[in-house]
């Protein structure tokens, strides 16, 4: 069985050198980039963390031998092959996006110029829009807008750390960040430059009182940049939330621009 394969090297790192140990982890990376595996995928009882096929990749660097690779006249130095056949996949790639091999991406995603990372998956309908990245094994859902600049933490080391997951329909306003595992669940609107850490409070404010959260965007939620008061030593100072300012209305169309999603909650555009 692959994964146990997997496993084994992972204990035995000698065995790194043996050509059918190295095989099974190319499978494994080919297998990423068709999309027939995941680093992590949803089930019944929420989102699954495949931990066996994060190994896979992180010892598919060692295996791999730099080279010169030379496109008219950019030259680059790397050891990891780029995705190719876009129009095989459906795909739309504007100059001057890339995305490398072992990284899933659907037919009717379009790529403006950005980079897509190894072990990422980016499903269809998907926009990651100028110069936008999506790290290493991040989870992208369907009809998913990354706005320009946006910055999509990538996972492979510690390996018992999640990948970042977004989920279909939602809306990340330019420069935003997340990263650390955060999950956005579906639908969700990020404003823009909000910025989402594990640690990040996540503060919902639509009731009568505050209620906290952190890793996770409750689905259908409008949030913000935000911030709140801090007592250190040396003072009192303000740290960076996101805030949450209301919820996507079921009547407004899933593409919907973000303005108007802010709009809707009364924020200024």
């Amino acid at each position: 069985m692959l994964q146990q394969t997997i496993e084994n090297i992972w204990e035995h790192r000698d065995l790194l050198q043996n050509e059918d140990s190295q095989a099974a982890i190319r499978e494994v990376i080919r297998q990423l980039d068709l999309g027939e595996l995941r680093v992590a995928e949803p089930t019944e009882n929420g989102w699954k963390v495949n931990e066996w096929v994060k190994k896979a990749v992180v010892m598919y660097f060692p295996i791999q031998k730099m080279e010169t690779i030379e496109v008219g006249p950019f030259e680059f130095h790397d050891k990891m092959p780029l995705k190719r056949n876009y129009a095989e996949k459906g795909v739309r790639v504007v100059p001057h996006a890339v995305a490398r091999e072992g990284a899933y991406i659907a037919s009717g995603v379009i790529l403006m110029p950005s980079y897509v990372n190894i072990g990422a998956y980016v499903d269809s309908g998907t926009m990651v829009d100028t110069w936008a990245t999506v790290g290493s094994c991040a989870q992208i859902g369907k009809e998913v807008h990354l706005s320009g600049g946006v910055g999509i933490g990538g996972v492979l080391e510690p390996l018992q750390a999640a990948p970042v997951i977004i989920e279909d329909n939602v809306f990340v306003g330019s420069r935003c960040i997340v990263v650390e595992g955060v999950h956005v669940e579906r639908e969700a609107v990020l404003g823009a430059n909000v910025v989402l850490t594990a640690s990040t409070k996540i503060i919902d404010v639509t009731g009568d009182e505050p209620v906290e959260i952190k890793g996770r965007v409750p689905a259908r939620s409008v949030v913000i940049p935000g911030s709140y008061t801090k007592q250190f030593p040396a003072g009192e100072y303000q740290v960076p939330c996101a805030l949450i300012i209301g919820q996507r209305k079921e009547s407004t169309d899933k593409k919907t621009s973000l303005n108007d999603a802010l709009r809707e909650n009364n924020v200024s555009v």
